[in-house]
Order: C-alpha cells, then structure tokens, then sequence
C-alpha cells in the first residue's frame, strides 16, 4: 500500500462512517494531488461523502471513471462528482451522462464510442491518482449487487466474484472476472484500473475484509481510507 489512512472510529452506522471517512479522504487527496496529477473518480456514495468534503485541491484535470448508477439513498451521482472537483480544483472536467450498466453488450458497445464518453475514455490512460468504492459481492455490502438483477448477481457469483471495485469484479485471488454482466459495464475496466499508479479505496464494514484483501492482492487498490476495526481485521488483529 502506498497509503493506508485508518480513523479511530468505532464501527457504526454505515452512513456516520462515510462522512467521516469522507472527510478523512478529502484531507488526504488535498494533500497528495499535486498540479502534476489527473484525478479520476468513481462513483460510489463513500466517494460522494468525500467530495462534499473537499474544500481545496490542485488544479489538475478530473476524469469520471465509471456512469451513474442511481439510487434512492444518494443525492449525487458520477457526473456531480466529477463536476464538483473540478470546480475545486479549476481544472476541465471529462464527464460523460451514462449509466454504469446498460440492458445489454451491444447497447454498451454502441454507448463506449459516443463522443463525450469515448472523450473521457480516451483520458483514462493519462490518470495518476484515482478514488473508487470497494464493496463484498453480497447483499448490503455493494451497491451494484444491490442494484442488479439475482440472475446476475448469481452469474457473477458463479464465476467467482467476491467484491466489485467501482464496476471491476474480483475473485479472492484478487484476478479479474468478466461474467456475462461485465460486458453492459459503462467504465473503466480492470487493465485501465491497475494501470494507474495510486487507486484510494474508500472502504468500511468488518464483513468487507476479505474483498479489500482481493482488491490489494489483484494490483486494483494500493492506498485506503478505512477505520480501525476494519483496519485491525486486515492485519490480523480482530
């Protein structure tokens, strides 16, 4: 890990320790993001808690990595974030209006070579630092298990899957897996993620620790902003 930002928190509701690891995240990006950096954001509503946080950040270009995913509990979604930083930080925003997942692959296909989306594609390659979610491939711990289909999530279950970074699935060996499902995603795939040097994952909730352990183990994440029994879990102590 480059990075690993542990807040002394008590495990409590999910929603107290986003906006506490939000802010915790916020203060780590302003201090790491240099002028030199292309920021990319993925959706995930820990990444929303963390940009309604932000206060300041160097002028750098802000990159929407994965489409919106909307949900009744989340008031921002991948397009706000990204606009949002950038109005912080000054620097041109390469968004795009998408859905994280689409009805089919065709559909997905068509939609990659729009020109606002190709256009934010295109910059994947150029991002230095990125911040995604991170959830366990079970009810309640990811918001994309939650928000699909059950024969898609026990077609991704089948293949392996135990945590979804941001729209990449992983098996516990931390290996990408691409299920039917992989191919209606409208973001960044696994090569793109571990291509870029430094991806903060914003991650809380003890039952998750295993798919933190998958996302580090596989190259996806080298940094986190977690709390300390989460913490303590991955380093054997709990």
């Amino acid at each position: 890990l480059r990075h690993a930002l542990v807040i002394d928190s008590p495990e409590g509701h999910p929603s107290t320790l986003r906006k506490e690891l939000g802010r915790a995240a916020a203060d780590l990006l302003s201090e790491i993001v240099t002028g030199e950096d292309v920021l990319g954001l993925a959706w995930a509503r820990a990444v929303s808690a963390m940009t309604a946080s932000l206060t300041r950040l160097a002028a750098t270009p802000v990159v929407q990595l994965t489409g919106a995913l909307a949900r009744k509990d989340a008031d921002e979604n991948s397009i706000e974030l990204v606009r949002e930083a950038a109005r912080i930080s000054g620097g041109p925003a390469y968004l795009f209006y998408a859905p994280l997942i689409v009805p089919d692959a065709a559909t997905a296909a068509v939609m990659r070579h729009q020109p606002e989306i190709a256009e934010a594609f295109a910059h994947f390659g150029s991002v230095t630092k990125a911040v995604v979610g991170l959830g366990a491939w079970e009810a309640g711990q990811s918001t994309l298990y939650d928000a699909m289909r059950p024969e898609e999530r026990e077609d991704l279950t089948a293949h392996g899957v135990i945590a979804d970074i941001s729209g990449v699935f992983v098996d516990a060996a931390g290996a990408p897996v691409k299920g039917r499902t992989s191919d209606r995603m409208i973001g960044i795939d696994a090569t793109q993620m571990q291509a870029i040097p430094e991806v903060i994952a914003i991650v809380y909730g003890g039952a998750k620790a295993p798919a933190v352990r998958a996302a580090v183990r596989g190259g996806l994440v080298n940094a986190l902003v977690t709390h300390a029994s989460l913490a303590r879990t991955l380093i054997g102590e709990g």
